[in-house]
């Protein structure tokens, strides 16, 4: 089998759904080198002709979201004369949920992007998740859902902006050695607080990445190996006396440590119920 293929996702929307399908089933695939061709919006006969001939010059896999039945059988009549395998990906969900529900789908495109209450709930914690970051605006700290702390370079920005995509109002406070934490960090009550902190060899490797694109060579406590393991262990222990969970980021990509601190919150909201 060839190491690499031409993959081309087909969605009537924004193609978000399609995209995050295909790079899951891409990431169980080592080795295997993917040219992905990219066709978002597509819900005319005119559009979905000049996909099919970008198609047949650069044959592949075809993945689609495609709701309008008429685009639906097109695409599929073109593959199957091309010989070429294709794949509604919401397909067997869908077809679930209609028996399930013993009722028919609506064939709209892009339904999930309208806006709603949930939309507008997503932006409003994003908001304040921008307005309570690296500290910022501690005074409203027990407005949070999650206050996330940690050393420097531990995610706590990326994390919370993933979670708050999600519509949980997430803030970040940062732990600076020899600067106190804020009092209203220390006297929330609402928010679930969760500590995040990584090796020292992982932090330090972060940490120089970043003053390389800084510009800055010299060596500083920031970097310096016994500082930043003395730094990793303060931290720990200041988890562990206030009774936050941690979670160890390491070796977790953003999404992963995203997850983790949702199952935290679910865990926490099952104990309150």
């Amino acid at each position: 089998m060839s190491s690499q293929f031409h993959l081309h996702l087909v969605s009537d929307a924004t193609g978000e759904t399609l995209n995050a399908v295909a790079k899951a089933a891409c990431a169980q695939f080592e080795g295997v080198e993917v040219q992905d061709h990219f066709y978002a919006l597509v819900r005319s006969q005119r559009q979905l002709q000049r996909v099919m001939e970008q198609i047949r010059l650069n044959p592949g896999l075809v993945y689609f979201t495609l709701v309008n039945p008429e685009l639906r059988r097109e695409l599929e009549a073109f593959c199957a004369q091309e010989g070429l395998p294709c794949q509604g990906v919401l397909d067997a969900p869908i077809a679930m949920m209609r028996q399930f529900l013993g009722a028919a789908e609506s064939h709209r495109p892009g339904g999930q992007h309208e806006v709603d209450q949930r939309y507008l709930h997503r932006i409003e914690a994003l908001n304040y998740t921008i307005a309570h970051d690296d500290g910022q605006a501690t005074d409203m700290l027990d407005d949070a859902d999650v206050v996330l702390v940690g050393a420097s370079r531990t995610s706590k920005t990326p994390t919370c902006v993933y979670l708050a995509i999600r519509g949980i109002r997430a803030a970040n406070v940062p732990i600076v050695p020899g600067i106190p934490l804020p009092p209203h960090l220390l006297a929330a009550k609402r928010p679930l607080i969760v500590g995040l902190w990584a090796s020292p060899d992982r932090l330090i490797q972060v940490r120089r990445n970043r003053l390389n694109t800084l510009g800055e060579v010299r060596d500083t406590s920031y970097v310096d190996v016994d500082s930043v393991r003395a730094e990793v262990t303060a931290t720990r222990k200041l988890f562990e006396s206030h009774g936050w969970s941690a979670i160890d980021v390491s070796r977790r990509s953003v999404e992963e440590t995203a997850a983790a601190v949702m199952n935290l919150l679910a865990e926490r909201e099952e104990r309150s119920a």
